[in-house]
């Protein structure tokens, strides 16, 4: 039996981690500079800033520090103060994991509306997360001559709890999501509604497995390495695929018109390829006057009048994090093969 405690076992663990934490610095590196182009949307103004994007950047960034951060206690050489690095790293690596469940939490309160009595609990289970998260120092770690930073010991309790809790979170905003997505949907679901039911499903999946294999070496408690060494994957793949679902949707454009129907009415959802979708909603119980006009040419067009309209629940699930650039006036009035629909509504679009 293999005796985990034992001086060659620490030091075969100690090479383990050193080497596993270049792979997942190397993996996250990656995604980060490949994903650049979604930051500087909003330094040249093409995208609008809200404050969502505020939990976006945090969470890209903490773990970005947190990973240069680890990168610096595995390889000085030059002794430094390894309990205050690891300090830094702990409570950065935590905190991401926490923005990555609250990236996926606001993007269930905009699908709820912000209906006060979701948005209030969940803001509760939030600050009962980051209780834990910033419960203090949770990893012990020492300057070992010839070795560098060692890491000697750790708060497995608070650990432990801090990712069950994690788990939980994310149950219940997986839950939330799924009932307005699915149980909540009377009709066909369009293409962002796939989206949103795609991504955090993926989400949950990635965040649970990981989070759940960090927690059985904590539990486990085999030594000080070994049960820390599952905790910076589960930030790393939380916050891989947290902030790979924000781009998604503040990217997101459907690939042509889509007629589907939903509790709250039926909806017509027209993209123009150069700008973000653009919904109209008739509300069944709102009357909605129109006349249409044949001629014998297919291009003189047809004419559509309609007083009302209404916005779908899922537009605000959209429009959480939207770019900021206005429609053109082939957006507003988009062309479908030779026919062209002119809407003009009660209150005029502003192009």
């Amino acid at each position: 039996m293999i005796d985990w405690n034992s001086q060659t076992e620490l030091i075969l663990d100690s090479t383990v981690f050193l080497k596993f934490m270049h792979v997942l610095s190397g993996l996250y590196f990656w995604e980060f500079i490949s994903s650049l182009d979604f930051e500087w949307g909003f330094f040249t103004g093409k995208k609008r800033f809200q404050y969502p994007a505020v939990f976006y950047f945090l969470n890209r960034y903490f773990l970005l520090f947190t990973m240069v951060g680890i990168l610096i206690a595995l390889d000085t050489t030059t002794k430094i103060d390894c309990q205050a690095l690891y300090t830094f790293n702990q409570i950065m690596g935590q905190s991401a994991s926490g923005l990555a469940s609250i990236n996926l939490s606001i993007r269930t309160m905009a699908l709820w509306s912000h209906h006060r009595w979701i948005v209030i609990p969940i803001v509760i289970i939030i600050l009962g997360h980051w209780s834990l998260i910033l419960q203090g120092v949770l990893v012990k770690a020492s300057w070992v001559d010839g070795q560098g930073c060692l890491v000697t010991g750790s708060n497995n309790t608070i650990l432990a709890a801090t990712f069950i809790y994690s788990m939980c979170f994310d149950l219940i905003i997986l839950l939330l999501s799924m009932y307005k997505l699915v149980i909540g949907v009377k009709g066909g679901r369009s293409q962002l509604m796939t989206l949103l039911f795609k991504d955090g499903l993926v989400y949950f999946i990635i965040a649970f497995l990981s989070n759940l294999l960090a927690t059985v070496f904590i539990m486990l408690n085999l030594n000080a390495i070994m049960s820390v060494i599952f905790n910076v994957p589960a930030a790393i793949f939380s916050t891989i695929v947290a902030c790979r679902a924000v781009r998604r949707l503040t990217n997101f454009s459907t690939r042509g018109p889509e007629l589907f129907s939903s509790g709250t009415g039926h909806s017509f959802r027209v993209a123009h390829p150069a700008t973000s979708t653009n919904t109209i909603g008739i509300s069944p119980g709102l009357p909605a006057h129109g006349t249409i006009g044949h001629k014998s040419k297919l291009s003189d067009g047809v004419h559509v009048q309609m007083q009302t309209y209404a916005v779908t629940d899922e537009d605000h699930a959209y429009n959480y994090l939207s770019e900021g650039r206005r429609p053109s006036s082939s957006a507003c009035y988009p062309e479908m093969g030779d026919a062209e629909i002119s809407v003009e509504l009660k209150r005029p679009p502003s192009c």
